[in-house]
This record gives structure tokens, C-alpha cells and sequence, in this order.
């Protein structure tokens, strides 16, 4: 059955789109009272300050909330308010729930293996900002415009004439600062520094918000990092650069460092270069590769031919081959766009 609240809907008019939709969500908030939220696997800050921003708006209406993802919270998020309250997969065998919310995933499979959590005849609610987003749910809150989830979940709960408090502020700005670079990335729009503005009215400190995502690097994960560097190379004379990540080089770092988001800011220092590639060995003949972009190449189509997906100029897929093959087949596609 076509899905009613499908972006396919008065496709012409998206803002009439994202309304009904916010409606639809806020009706269904009402109606019920156990609520599941999850994310994609391998979340980012946008992904767990997203899930904790609606767990607090829900607990707010008094409604039970069970976070879910496929692992318990990177060490490295762990210090957000609320973060332990999120379970991981092998936490919980079983969940009796009302409605599953699931924020900043653009395909139900990103979940992982929470989906069999899932029950068909519940309603899900898909809340994400993803170009590529499947309209997956049975409510689909999609604005590919906004930066971020956090910014789609903070026009919600405007919406819902819900009161922010400095707990709310603070997770929203977290997912929004972080999904646009600290505000230097393409998506940051007027409306975002708008949506910041109104949020730091509420007296928490975006200055150490900043230091706990970004000056934290432990000194072993910095040195580790020097050595790693010397193994970037070069590909199209110079307009793309790769990166190789073996599980041998995994295990030299941290749980508390962000070694993919280290790597990127890095490589956008480098002058003419317009594609960014880290492949990452998973296990024997599985290849995640992670994907930046800063000009005109749009990499979320890259990574959607090999089923992956994204933005524009931010994506990700897994190729099922090993690191060398799976270089090979990228670097053709890749190739035939640039």
C-alpha cells in the first residue's frame, strides 16, 4: 500500500509536505505511549543528540522511552547528558513498544540488527535530513534542505509549542554544530545559525561543547595519527585522496577518538583535492568506504551505486569485496564522474 505521507506527496510543495508530516508525528505522539527510538549503526553526534533530543521531549508528555541501537554509545559520546540511557542490540532480546521513532538513518537496514525489533503493525516514525532517504516509515518527516536532524527535530518540537530547556538546547545544538563542521560546511544555512542563536539563549556553554567533541585527542591517539598520515596517497593527480584503515591500525587508537572525523578535517587542508576516500577493512571481504566531497562531485551517488547513500558532499557504503578489490571497483566508478 502506497505510504500516505511519502515525500512523493505534493512533491511540489515541500514545505506542505513537511507540515503534514509534523502533524501526523505529533498526532501519533499523542495517541500512544511506548516509544522506541534508534539510529543508524555507528551513530554520530547528530544520530545520538537527535535520540536524546526526542527522549526528552517524550518523557516531557510522560511517555516510557526505550533508546535502541545496534551497539551501546561510543566511549567517545559518552559524556552527553542522557547517554547512558541507550542500550545497545544485545541489551535488549525483546521490547513491548507503541510506535518506533527512527532519526538521521536514510534506510531501515541502517539500523542494523534493531529491526527485528520492529513489529509491522506498529507505526514508524522516520525523522532524517538524508537526500537519500527511502521513505521508509509510515510517517516520513524528510527535509533534505535542513543541516541536520537535530535542526528537523528542533522545528518539530516548535511545532508542538514544546518548552526547551537547557538539556533540549544543548543536545540540539550538539547535532547541529557537529553535522555542519561547527558551522563551516556548505549545509549550514541562514536558518541554521538562526535555529543556534535561539538555542543558546538557554545558557549552556557552545565553547565547551566544542572542546568535548574536538580538543579531547589523547596523546597516544595523536602520535598514533602522525605515523598514519604518511600512508595517504594520491589518486587522478591529486584530486582524490585515499586512505586505508586495517584492523591492525584500529587497534592502535582509542575508543575515545574519532579516527574517521580526525582523518577528514585533516584532508580538507589539502589544497586541490576533491574527493576524500577512507576504506576501512571490516573483516575478510567486507570494505566500508567513507566518502567527502568539497566541489562538485556528488559522492552520495557514488556510494547509492553501491548501495550505500548519504549527502551530496558526506556518504558512505560497504562494498563486499577485500580492501584491495573493493579500491579497485570504487576508483573505476569514481572515475567515470570526475
Amino acid at each position: 500500500m502506497t505510504n500516505p505521507w511519502s515525500r512523493a506527496v505534493a512533491s511540489n510543495k515541500p514545505w506542505r509536505r513537511s507540515v503534514m508530516s509534523q502533524e501526523k508525528i505529533l498526532q501519533t505522539i499523542q495517541k500512544h505511549k511506548k516509544f522506541l527510538i534508534s539510529t543508524h549503526v555507528n551513530p554520530d553526534p547528530d544520530a545520538i543528540c537527535s535520540e536524546l533530543a526526542m527522549a526528552i521531549y517524550l518523557r516531557s508528555l510522560h511517555k516510557q522511552v526505550f533508546i535502541v541501537n545496534e551497539e551501546r554509545v561510543p566511549s567517545r559520546l559518552a559524556f552527553l547528558s542522557g547517554a547512558d540511557k541507550i542500550k545497545g542490540r544485545q541489551d535488549v532480546p525483546a521490547l513491548e513498544y507503541d510506535v518506533a521513532l527512527v532519526v538521521d538513518c536514510g534506510d531501515i537496514k541502517r539500523i542494523g540488527d534493531v529491526q527485528n525489533l520492529l513489529k509491522a503493525d506498529k507505526p514508524l516514525i522516520n525523522i532524517d535530513h538524508h537526500i537519500t532517504n527511502t521513505d521508509f516509515g509510515s510517517c516520513n518527516l524528510v527535509r533534505t534542505e535542513a543541516s541536520s536532524t537535530a535542526e528537523v527535530i528542533y522545528d518539530l518540537l516548535i511545532r508542538a509549542k514544546c518548552r526547551l530547556n537547557k538539556s533540549l538546547a544543548e543536545h540540539l545544538y550538539a547535532g547541529i554544530m557537529t553535522d555542519t563542521g561547527s558551522f563551516r560546511f556548505e549545509n549550514t544555512t541562514c536558518r541554521t545559525h538562526q535555529i543556534a542563536g535561539e538555542l543558546m539563549k538557554y545558557k549552556f556553554s557552545p565553547t565547551d561543547l566544542y572542546r568535548r567533541f574536538y580538543e579531547t585527542i589523547p596523546l597516544n591517539d595523536l602520535k598514533a595519527f602522525t605515523k598514519l598520515i604518511s600512508r595517504f596517497e594520491m589518486d587522478f593527480e591529486g584530486r582524490v585522496v585515499c586512505v586505508e584503515l586495517r584492523k591492525k591500525d584500529l587497534s592502535k587508537f582509542s575508543e575515545e577518538f574519532d579516527l574517521r572525523d580526525t582523518i577528514f578535517k585533516f584532508l580538507r587542508s589539502c589544497k586541490g583535492v576533491e574527493v576524500y576516500v577512507i576504506l576501512t577493512e571490516i573483516k575478510p571481504g567486507l570494505t566500508r568506504v567513507n566518502l567527502r566531497s568539497s566541489r562538485s562531485v556528488n559522492v552520495a551517488q557514488l556510494a547509492h551505486h553501491f548501495n550505500g547513500g548519504g549527502h551530496r558532499k558526506a556518504s558512505g557504503c560497504t562494498i563486499e569485496k577485500d580492501m584491495k578489490a573493493a579500491r579497485r571497483d570504487f576508483l573505476n566508478e569514481l572515475k567515470k564522474v570526475l
